[in-house]
């Protein structure tokens, strides 16, 4: 019988001894983040919003956004996002310069133009409640984008775990029928065939999660990648041109992005000079209407200064790779059986890291020469 070469057992032991610590946190958050919809509902106490009927007026988005900048003058307006209830919106502002504690999202009510609430980003960590703790923890542990490139280097690792992991059970696997489980051998033994069982059984979720986690870790260097693509195209130096004091008309912005893309629906709109916005244009993010493309976003860059459409262009490959990886990632696509599977590979897969540290201790006492 062929034996596993040493190069491979020393790369499968040592990347899995290198990430397991660090992939078990990322289990761990990940498993309440998988509901993280339907816990957020529960926690939500913001007040309820006004569900529109059919019959109401389209909604005039200049005068949402003229409701948020009477009621916060001294305060940016970044975005705005479509919510799931027709006519709600979450607008999100920038901060005062010095001020700490601001909550940066206002919800406003599209038909009555009202302010019904405030929020905390999903991402402020320190006040937007346990799931943006969780959130934060799993996405950079609280370090920003060095935090987020450190899980990316652990991802790598674990991934080069799992192939090595594959070619070591082969061979393996011509010793005993799959799925074999020595329960009348030492407890090593069985919590090897159990480590080795399940591996093989989540194997195809660990690659997919793993790829989908690594391409999730780069989102800000992507976007920033998006923005200078836009801005080479446009032959724009972001730092010469400040985005505009005065932004025109969102609706107009609204209207054209919708009249490029007559089969999709607006996501969000990102404000000139925002993070997700282009130097001084509206970004509209629009979205499919399936299944599978209402998570892949479609940017329409259009004029603040004149309501001009500027590029309704198919996005970069790079981009629709991130935007498809979240969902992935969490189990989105498919509603709560799939996040109810996913959940239960996440267990597994903790199982898995586990039973390997365990396997590696018992390992190390069972060279240590007996005393007497």
């Amino acid at each position: 019988m062929l034996r596993p070469s040493p190069a491979w057992i020393f790369i499968h032991r040592w990347t899995s001894l290198v990430c397991t610590l660090f992939v078990l946190m990322l289990c761990l958050t990940g498993l309440p983040l998988i509901f993280h919809d339907e816990i957020d509902q529960w926690l939500d106490d913001a007040p309820a919003a006004t569900i529109a009927s059919d019959t109401q007026a389209p909604v005039d988005m200049d005068r949402v956004v003229q409701v948020v900048r009477e009621h916060y003058p001294d305060r940016r307006v970044q975005f705005v996002v479509w919510l799931e209830n027709q006519g709600q919106f979450r607008v999100g502002l920038a901060q005062r310069p010095g001020s700490h504690g601001e909550k940066p999202f206002a919800l406003v009510d599209g038909h009555s133009y009202v302010i019904t609430g405030e929020a905390w980003s999903e991402k402020d960590w320190r006040n937007g409640g346990p799931m943006a703790v969780l959130l934060k923890l799993h996405t950079d542990m609280f370090m920003g984008l060095p935090g987020s490139l450190f899980l990316a280097a652990v991802g790598l690792l674990f991934m080069a775990a799992t192939v090595s992991g594959i070619v070591l059970y082969g061979p393996f696997m011509r010793k005993l029928s799959f799925g074999t489980v020595r329960k009348h051998r030492q407890t090593r033994v069985k919590w090897l065939d159990i480590h080795n069982l399940l591996g093989a059984v989540s194997l195809a979720w660990v690659l997919v999660v793993g790829a989908t986690g690594i391409i999730n870790t780069l989102d800000t260097l992507v976007f920033r990648a998006w923005q200078h693509r836009i801005s080479s195209q446009l032959n724009i130096d972001r730092s010469s041109h400040p985005p505009t004091g005065q932004p025109s008309s969102l609706q107009r912005a609204v209207t054209v992005a919708r009249k490029a893309l007559p089969d999709s629906e607006v996501s969000f709109v990102a404000f000139p000079g925002s993070m997700f916005g282009g130097p001084r244009h509206y970004a509209v993010y629009m979205r499919g209407q399936t299944p599978l493309t209402q998570h892949l976003l479609h940017p329409v860059l259009v004029d603040a200064a004149n309501g001009a459409l500027i590029d309704a262009g198919s996005p970069p490959w790079y981009l629709w790779a991130l935007e498809g990886s979240r969902p992935l990632h969490f189990g989105d696509y498919a509603g709560l059986p799939l996040k109810l599977i996913w959940a239960g590979l996440d267990i597994i897969l903790i199982i898995v890291l586990i039973s390997g540290l365990y396997l590696w201790i018992k390992r190390g006492k069972a060279h240590r020469p007996r005393s007497g």
